[in-house]
């Protein structure tokens, strides 16, 4: 990527496309493109043909998405599956018919097989059932993928598919109704530490384990593979390493200084039993993460704190 090529990030505001910017701007590159959902509705097909007609990127990195966690993906199912396919086939098509010399679309670990073998290769796309609380977020990102797959073959577009793991960082979602595992537990922590609670309650039994990746290595490693992989294949992106649900809220206690007691709500839902990437394709492509979990933990949670927590 030339330092002057005009860039587009979709997502910019979220975790992931802040993190890309900000990657790209320390990097030196000076010609990044980006717009607001105000801005530009990237489900409104027109919009995005007449803002890539115009605007002519010669990049573009898909990290525009509607996310969520378990409660999130099982509740606005319809909004999931319908967001998410209208946003990356528009972005897609609208690359092709504008000349993107590469365009990145990233996916989610999610995407793979509830029971499939761990770690997940990337081999093992399609290859079994989806996990039922987050089919529909799964099914619009591995239609992506094979987006992304088909425009290579029909019309010889770079095209590439990144899946990252779990991710957190700054800028994340710490909604308590709609977030991921690690923001949520961040938030209740720290809430039950400043009411003085007795004790957090943990939905699930504890045991699933779960992958983490800092949102600005998966930054990093999404700038090195768009300069460095052309393939046709998917790239699992992640630390290769995870933890239980029970060992990450240990671990959020510990950053936030909660003193209670840790219960586990077993009624709700674990999901997948283990999710953990298999990335020795990253590595063998010359990338390795460098933020690991307690170091990440402390930096979200003062990234929290800077943004939630009056002075």
């Amino acid at each position: 990527m030339e330092k002057n090529a005009k860039i587009y990030i979709a997502g910019h505001r979220g975790m992931v496309g802040s993190a890309i910017c900000r990657k790209l701007q320390q990097d030196g590159y000076t010609n990044l493109l980006t717009r607001t959902s105000a801005e530009l509705d990237l489900r409104n097909q027109q919009a995005v043909f007449d803002f890539f007609a115009e605007e002519k990127p010669a990049y573009v990195f898909l990290a525009a998405a509607k996310v969520g966690g378990i409660q999130a993906n099982n509740t606005f199912r319809a909004e999931f599956l319908y967001d998410n396919l209208l946003i990356e086939a528009n972005i897609i098509h609208a690359a092709y018919k504008a000349g993107v010399t590469k365009l990145q679309f990233l996916g989610s670990s999610c995407i793979y097989p509830k029971l499939a073998p761990q770690p997940l290769k990337e081999s093992y796309l399609l290859m079994g059932e989806l996990e039922p609380t987050n089919e529909p977020y799964a099914i619009a990102k591995i239609a992506g993928i094979k987006l992304c797959e088909a425009y290579r073959d029909q019309y010889g577009c770079d095209f590439i598919s990144v899946m990252p793991t779990n991710l957190y960082g700054y800028n994340d979602n710490y909604d308590l109704h709609n977030s991921h595992v690690l923001p949520a537990l961040i938030r209740k922590f720290h809430e039950a530490k400043e009411a003085k609670a007795a004790e957090v309650v943990v939905w699930g039994t504890g045991s699933p384990r779960r992958e983490f990746l800092f949102a600005d290595d998966l930054a990093e490693a999404c700038v090195y593979l768009m300069k460095t992989y052309s393939g046709r294949e998917l790239v699992n992106v992640g630390t290769g390493e995870d933890v239980t649900i029970k060992e990450l809220a240990m671990l959020v206690k510990e950053a936030t200084g909660f003193e209670g007691n840790l219960v586990f709500d077993t009624t709700k839902p674990d999901g997948t039993p283990r999710k953990l990437m298999d990335v020795s394709k990253l590595h063998s492509l010359g990338w390795r993460h460098k933020i690991e979990l307690k170091e990440g933990i402390a930096l979200a949670y003062a990234d929290f704190r800077s943004k939630f927590v009056q002075a």
